[in-house]
């Protein structure tokens, strides 16, 4: 009788990890507060189980969550060198971005240098006035200057992260959380249809969160080379945008399965 009870506890714990595994290879990473609710059980239950399958060789265990074994988790280049990455790409990505502003606007503009190509491009665009840029990038705001007093720029504040320049939490979600602006343009690492919008630094990730909710229109802005990839972090599902600007040749059935999450692609040249 002992041992029948033994057997059926373990039952439920096998099926358990069998799925949680599955859900790990699958998506790239799995948060483990995500694997809770979708699971129905505890945080600490998941954080048992991904010890279990890391244990047996499964697994990688990474800040909040996990990823399978074998995938090596991508890291971030700095400002100064992804500034030479699809450089051309980028700029007309700005300029595609930009052309969805109208005087009056209220924006949200993210870190990084398809950000700062944005923010070069809507200075270039003598027509615009009165329009307000929220930007929690530092290279972003300078970059915003000369538009000055046409536009009015208001920096996030919080904390700052050398590589991209960036400001981060604690502190940088305050303003967002009271804002509700006109439209996003928010950069990434990775845009797939399955695992949504992700990126490399978890910190920004929660930031360029807070910038989706407190946004009306919601617009990814990413070269080619990051669609249909994965990275650490989830930003949003794809259904959560409205718009992906970007540039160079993406595959056909990767537009269409983006398409049909409710995901409109704008190629700029």
């Amino acid at each position: 009788m002992k041992e029948q009870t033994m057997a059926d506890d373990a039952a439920p714990t096998i099926i358990r990890r069998t799925r949680l595994l599955r859900e790990i290879v699958d998506r790239g990473f799995l948060r483990v507060t995500d694997a809770s609710v979708e699971l129905g059980v505890s945080a600490v239950t998941v954080r048992s189980d991904l010890a279990a399958l890391e244990l047996a060789g499964s697994i990688v265990r990474v800040h909040g969550g996990a990823m399978p074994r074998g995938v090596v988790p991508d890291r971030e280049s700095s400002f100064e060198k992804s500034l030479a990455q699809e450089s051309s790409a980028k700029a007309a990505i700005g300029r595609r971005a930009a052309g969805l502003v109208s005087s009056g606007d209220s924006v949200l503009l993210d870190v990084g240098t398809t950000a700062l190509a944005v923010a070069h491009a809507l200075v270039a665009r003598r027509d615009l006035s009165d329009v307000v840029v929220v930007t929690n990038g530092l290279s972003i705001a300078l970059a915003l200057e000369p538009a000055l007093p046409r536009f009015e720029v208001i920096v996030t504040g919080g904390t700052l992260r050398p590589l991209q320049h960036s400001l981060v939490n604690p502190y940088a979600s305050s303003l967002l959380d009271s804002l509700h602006v006109d439209i996003a343009f928010i950069g990434c690492n990775g845009v797939d249809p399955v695992a949504g919008v992700t990126n490399v630094n978890l910190p920004e990730a929660e930031v360029k969160s807070r910038m989706l909710r407190s946004s009306n229109r919601h617009v990814v802005i990413a070269d080619a080379s990051k669609v249909g990839r994965r990275a650490l972090g989830l930003i949003g599902a794809v259904s959560e945008f409205d718009t992906l600007v970007t540039a160079g040749e993406i595959a056909p059935e990767l537009v269409s399965a983006l398409a049909e999450r409710g995901l409109t692609t704008l190629f700029a040249d």
